[in-house]
């Protein structure tokens, strides 16, 4: 019985870990591209197409910093395995 209990709460707590990872929190934007862009700069114009797309008034500073209605956002990139095809996951995260 405890090992059971043992193994749920890891479960738990690698799910909550991916999902803390993959930036799903409050006030991220996480966007996943239809392309898998290797230039940086091809990658930004994704970005700020797909912002503007979604309705945002978006620039990018530099550095990795962004511009979205008026607040400042850090640009994060994750590449991570699912069901063996590569995803490339853009995360925007407030920047303080």
């Amino acid at each position: 019985m405890i090992q059971v209990m043992v193994l749920l709460a890891a479960g738990a707590g690698l799910y909550m870990l991916f999902n803390w990872l993959m930036g799903y929190r409050k006030g991220h934007i996480q966007m996943d591209l239809d392309d898998r862009y290797v230039d940086f700069n091809q990658y930004i114009k994704a970005v700020l197409a797909e912002l503007k797309r979604r309705g945002f008034e978006a620039s990018y500073e530099g550095n990795g910093l962004f511009t979205i209605n008026g607040s400042r956002y850090v640009f994060i990139e994750r590449n991570v395995s699912m069901g063996g095809v590569p995803l490339q996951r853009t995360i925007l995260k407030p920047y303080q």
